[in-house]
């Protein structure tokens, strides 16, 4: 747990560095982040303490001395199995209740420490929020990653519109510890004003005004900033602060919301394409019945001219509807991403009644078979099956959020995969076999080889 707790610091040490925290607050954050690290720090704490106990039982030869008073390894597994099967059941209601109130916790004081350094929440790649002003960079570089790359404004009028986008080359950001301002020089770009005239029919005629620059120098209030209240709780809904019975509720929303959207978005794609309305014209009910090439069979026209507008029309409306579908598409994703994130932390929250039991089972098993405790090889061991497992339910858990696999079996393929291995090892190990029978392959290849014609008739030579 202290390994994975340092690596977190790590992890976050530009947003808790330089900001005059005490060390109340970092310890506050890092307490309320360290529930999330039970389900890695467990199974691992789990697999390697049984492969060095077991792994020195069975080097010291207290398993022969079991074993020849009559105890089996079965039996000697029976107690710890049971805790085990506990140790389960209390980190699924540890994963259920403590888990969420921390993330709830650590993710608003992450937010709420974000304030307290604007230059720090700058995150390359999406919009930040930093008082007035929605600002996206694409890089940051240079001494305190004050220098900015390609950089996106969008400024708020009092009224709450969108009515100035600021779009630059690069960007510098400059600021002093007691001027209340944030200063951000601009370079090379374009500054983009909507406006809004008093008659309706002058919009048409002055839709924005564009200005371009070498150099803008614009100011942002930091006066806020100087008032974090860093116990605040504005988000609260996110899946990873749900209980089980919350996640089921928002799937189910999540679900049905999807569905009416889906819905929707068909309904009106289908009344505005003209091939919906040709069908109706001509009855055409059968989905199956294919449309003649020539459409021009649906109208009759005579005159050239009326065909080639006829054609524009048709490409015009292809055009709207591909980009109306693009559009959409990028939504539907989205949205069925975050019901797939949705059922995966549900369902992780069942795996880990069955982790670390399997883990415990293959840790015994190997070392009962290795027969080396100590912090050598079972570390060594320990590691590899544990990244094995872990990066196994990594990549599918990834595989499912565009739905590419099912959220439910990505949630559960490293236990599904756990659980034989933990069968077939408990079972050689309790019948005395090693890891891997090499007579029984080396018998099997020579079997192989002798059936080879030209070996057999030098064989028999």
């Amino acid at each position: 747990m202290f390994i994975f707790i340092i690596q977190t610091f790590w992890l976050f040490i530009d947003e808790l560095a330089g900001k005059g925290l005490d060390i109340l607050i970092i310890f506050k954050f890092l307490l309320y982040y360290s529930p999330k690290l039970i389900p890695l720090v467990l199974p691992l704490s789990v697999l390697l303490a049984s492969l060095m106990t077991f792994g020195t039982l069975s080097e010291n030869y207290e398993f022969a001395a079991m074993k020849s008073t009559g105890i089996s390894l079965q039996r000697a597994l029976y107690s710890l199995v049971i805790f085990h099967i506990l140790l389960g059941i209390g980190t699924f209601y540890f994963s259920n209740h403590v888990i969420p109130y921390g993330e709830l916790k650590s993710y608003n004081l992450r937010r709420n420490l974000a304030k307290l350094e604007p230059t720090l929440a700058i995150r390359e790649g999406i919009f930040n929020e930093i008082g007035e002003t929605n600002i996206k960079v694409k890089r940051k570089y240079g001494p305190n990653k004050r220098f900015l790359e390609d950089v996106i404004i969008h400024e708020y009028s009092p009224d709450l519109k969108n009515n100035v986008v600021i779009k630059a080359e690069r960007g510098e950001l400059k600021s002093e510890p007691t001027d209340p301002n944030l200063t951000l020089v601009l370079y090379n770009g374009n500054r983009y004003e909507d406006i809004e005239p008093k008659k309706l029919k002058e919009r048409n005629r002055m839709p924005h005004a564009k200005v371009y620059f070498e150099t803008y120098e614009m100011n942002i209030d930091l006066s806020k900033f100087n008032q974090v209240d860093l116990e605040e709780e504005n988000y609260k809904s996110t899946y990873r602060m749900q209980k089980i019975d919350q996640l089921q509720v928002s799937i189910d929303t999540l679900q049905q919301n999807y569905s009416n959207k889906q819905d929707v978005f068909s309904e009106n794609f289908t009344k505005k394409s003209k091939v919906s309305t040709f069908i109706k014209q001509n009855k055409i009910e059968e989905k199956t019945e294919q449309l003649p090439q020539n459409l021009f069979e649906f109208i009759i026209v005579d005159e050239n001219w009326k065909k080639e507008q006829l054609m524009e029309q048709a490409l015009s409306s292809i055009r709207i509807a591909m980009r109306d579908l693009n559009s959409k598409r990028t939504q539907f994703f989205a949205y069925q991403k975050l019901i797939n994130l949705h059922k995966i932390e549900l369902n992780k929250k069942y795996t880990l009644l069955f982790v670390s039991i399997l883990l415990f089972l293959i840790g015994a098993s190997l070392g009962a078979i290795i027969r080396k405790g100590g912090i050598g090889l079972p570390l060594v061991l320990a590691v590899l099956i544990f990244l094995s497992y872990h990066y196994i339910g990594l990549f599918s858990t990834n595989a499912a959020e565009d739905n590419s696999i099912s959220p439910f079996f990505a949630s559960w393929l490293s236990t599904l995969i756990l659980a034989p291995f933990a069968v077939v090892l408990t079972r050689r190990a309790s019948s005395d076999k090693g890891f891997v029978s090499w007579s029984n392959f080396y018998y099997l290849l020579t079997q192989q080889i002798k059936r080879i014609p030209l070996l057999k008739k030098r064989m028999h030579s």
